[in-house]
């Protein structure tokens, strides 16, 4: 099985090129951006050695599909998906902050209130709950967003003080955040879903806020299967989850959380094979739609820069 975990364009306009954990982003005349959903696969904030098959697709039409059924809640960024790996949209400048909201006390959240931590970002917790729990409403808990290394927790009061987002802006992109959260908590809800928490990115363009990158995917977003979710949460027994929290954890099991002196585990062929297989499986479950997957004979790179070449001549 093939995988694409590099990329080198030059497509006509470009002005640059950023290559992130999973994305390779390219900046045409300023204006627009070709955005390449790699095959790479990131957790604890390093990229593995290894591509997972068919994970850039995945992310992609999830995240196309999504932007497609939330215009009506907020104007954002996508305006093709010329090929099943990529989206072509506006350039906007991007704030520095992540839009994190969570529904249930779980992964990182829960590690720290299990740690005896009662607030994060600002936003206190009560005691007494369990992992899994469903917070009394949803709480948004963001991030300041970091070029390297980790992202920090940050409050509301401290992002506007700060001057990273205007009180003004800050208002308008948590209110978006809120009600994305909602709608995508209704469509998993279709499929028999939970959606658990996710983040939301925002910039801004001509003066007018814009939801931008990805949305509601197993890379932003994590997943419970609403079956058995009452009963496995009274037992204290893990759920049943659609995320990539199974691959944490699979790194955690071998000793490796990207702290000084762990060495990252090897990924065989097959462990990104079974990683391929349940990221084809939350895009079934969550879409309610067959997988179908891209050609795999060729050149997936050659493949890609043809289509783009094409989506961007058809502009002119």
């Amino acid at each position: 099985m093939k995988a694409l975990t590099k990329t080198e364009f030059h497509f006509d306009g470009q002005k640059s090129v950023y290559h992130g954990k999973v994305r390779d982003v390219y900046d045409i005349n300023d204006d627009l951006i070709v955005m390449v959903a790699t095959d790479r696969i990131s957790a604890f904030d390093v990229v593995l050695p290894k591509g997972i098959p068919y994970k850039g697709q995945v992310l992609n039409q999830i995240a196309a599909k999504f932007l497609d059924l939330t215009t009506d809640i907020c104007p954002n960024w996508k305006l093709a998906t010329p090929d099943p790996m990529v989206t072509v949209g506006l350039k906007c400048e991007g704030f520095r902050v992540e839009m994190i909201i969570r529904s249930i006390l779980t992964g990182s959240a829960w590690r720290a209130y299990k740690d005896g931590c009662r607030e994060i970002c600002g936003v206190k917790l009560p005691d007494g709950m369990r992992e899994n729990e469903r917070f009394p409403e949803p709480i948004v808990t963001p991030t300041t967003k970091a070029d390297e290394g980790h992202d920090m927790n940050i409050s509301k009061e401290e992002i506007i003080e700060q001057g990273i987002v205007s009180a003004e802006d800050y208002a308008i992109i948590e209110d978006w955040t809120r009600k994305l959260f909602a709608r995508g908590q209704e469509i998993a809800a279709k499929q028999g879903l939970i959606l658990v928490d996710t983040k939301y990115e925002f910039g801004k363009r001509d003066g007018q806020c814009y939801l931008i990158d990805e949305i509601h995917t197993p890379d932003s977003s994590r997943y419970f299967y609403a079956e058995g979710y009452e009963e496995k949460l009274e037992k204290g027994e893990p759920q049943k989850q659609l995320s990539k929290e199974f691959l944490r954890q699979w790194l955690i099991e071998h000793n490796f959380m990207n702290e000084p002196g762990q060495k990252m585990p090897e990924i065989t062929d097959e462990y990104a094979e079974i990683v391929s297989d349940r990221y084809i499986e939350l895009y079934e479950h969550i879409t309610g739609e067959k997988f179908d997957k891209a050609a795999e004979d060729g050149d997936i790179a050659a493949r890609i820069e043809k289509n783009v070449k094409e989506y961007l001549a058809s502009r002119k």
